[in-house]
């Protein structure tokens, strides 16, 4: 089968359509069974034929043998729809023949072997048949001047046995091909048109939609199969881009508030600054240095835990050991603060951690609860099924439960009983947090009688070894 391509666009799309080369794969390997199943048809065919013609041919050249056994063979014989038959003598020579060849010389110098022998062949380019191939019978009889052969010819079956044969099987052939070709592009075409809407949706995404869904098709294959593991990768996708998104809004919000923080106590130095050098005469330069110093630590505690902030961001690697929280929390209830704190400490209560994160995590707890209780701070470390639970309680005002995670995010402020005053950067709560997701436990905001009640759950470890 042939195929005809015009123009570079179609051999373009020829060369690159997945339907057009698995249809054109199937149509040569069609092509090429067909071919050799025809072969076959054909020659079996021209072998019945042959052998037809071969039997008839053989009983034409009978009748003329029994003739001249019979010694009544005329000079000229009748043509018998045959292209000829020539009766050769004891001497070689020609002795009877029909009107094709009469005249010719022998065709045939072989002789059979054997009483009454006859034999068959094939041969071209006879005297009498120049260019032509012919199927002729030979048999012989003993006559008693020596052996006469009776020579019979036909035309030789050709390997396409005929013209109408051959083109029976070419018009076969041609059929076949095209409903193989017209077959396989139907059935990839529905194969891969779940393909084209994968295809489709993926590129309304590339323009900029990110929550795209592909159809999937009934059928239970492998484009089945893709279409799902796209849609999962694409959930995932859809997943992370709102999570980057979300990222990146908090990551201006926290830039914006930083922003704030670090200038307002740059903008008290410079106003202090400024107002002394307006009146030197009249400027307490002592004072002065203590509040621009007050004001740089300030600063200095906001940048502080910005660094700490981003190092937690950036899963630094700490050592970690076995963390004694009872012991923990003892060293640091032993400093001196403004409010008394009341502990409650189970022993023998370990975790694998750092030490000092997990420090940075307690003093962030209990810095938030001086800054908010009334008169007291409650410390309780216990174990709690397979949890180390550290918590932390106030007598403050408390916070309400739709605002106990806001306190987690960097900067945020809450109502004037909890906001960020004197000596709070904002940013206590949110390291507390990082370091307790950093140690795989959680650190949330419970329910609590008085106040606010932080409780901290990082999975328990046992104790070093004595």
């Amino acid at each position: 089968m042939f195929f005809c391509v015009a123009g570079d666009g179609l051999s373009t799309r020829l060369s690159h359509s997945l339907r057009t080369r698995l249809a054109l794969l199937a149509s040569f390997a069609m092509l090429a069974v067909i071919l050799v199943a025809c072969l076959f048809s054909i020659l079996s065919i021209r072998g019945e034929v042959a052998d037809i013609r071969t039997h008839d041919l053989s009983g034409k050249a009978v009748r003329v043998l029994l003739e001249v056994k019979r010694e009544r063979l005329p000079p000229v014989l009748d043509q018998d729809g045959l292209d000829g038959i020539q009766v050769v003598n004891a001497a070689g020579k020609p002795v009877s023949s029909t009107p094709s060849l009469a005249g010719q010389p022998r065709q045939v110098t072989s002789i059979p072997r054997g009483t009454m022998a006859n034999d068959t062949a094939e041969l071209c380019d006879l005297p009498a048949f120049p260019g032509q191939c012919k199927l002729v019978v030979a048999l012989i009889a003993f006559q008693p001047d020596g052996p006469w052969v009776v020579y019979a010819f036909d035309p030789a079956v050709p390997w396409y046995v005929s013209i109408q044969m051959l083109l029976i099987h070419v018009g076969v052939v041609m059929v076949l091909v095209a409903l193989t070709w017209i077959g396989v592009s139907h059935v990839v075409s529905r194969t891969l048109t779940p393909v084209g809407g994968i295809t489709a949706r993926l590129s309304e995404m590339s323009m900029g939609r990110s929550d795209v869904h592909i159809p999937v098709p009934e059928s239970d294959d492998e484009i089945r199969d893709l279409a799902e593991t796209a849609n999962r990768t694409l959930e995932r996708l859809h997943t992370a881009m709102k999570q980057q998104e979300s990222a990146m809004e908090l990551q201006r919000r926290f830039a914006a508030d930083a922003s704030h923080d670090l200038r307002s106590p740059i903008t008290a130095m410079r106003a202090q600054v400024e107002e002394a050098l307006l009146h030197p005469e009249d400027a307490d330069w002592r004072e002065v240095g203590g509040e621009v110093l007050a004001s740089l630590d300030r600063l200095q505690a906001i940048v502080t835990d910005l660094l700490t902030l981003n190092k937690l961001d950036a899963h630094a690697p700490a050592e970690r050991v076995p963390v004694d929280i009872a012991e923990l929390v003892t060293n640091e209830t032993m400093r001196q603060r403004g409010k008394p704190v009341r502990a409650s400490l189970q022993e023998g209560v370990f975790v694998m951690g750092s030490p000092l994160q997990l420090a940075r995590l307690l003093v962030n707890l209990l810095d938030n609860a001086e800054r908010h209780a009334e008169r007291e701070i409650t410390v309780v470390v216990r174990r709690e099924g397979g949890d180390c639970v550290l918590e932390v309680l106030d007598d403050g005002a408390g916070i309400a439960p739709d605002q106990r995670e806001a306190v987690f995010q960097r900067f945020t402020r809450l109502d004037a009983s909890r906001s960020r005053d004197a000596g709070g950067t904002g940013l206590g709560l949110p390291i507390a947090r990082e370091i307790a997701h950093a140690h795989g436990g959680t650190l949330t905001i419970e329910d609590s009688d008085v106040g606010a009640r932080f409780v901290l759950r990082i999975p328990c470890v046992s104790g070093p070894a004595p």
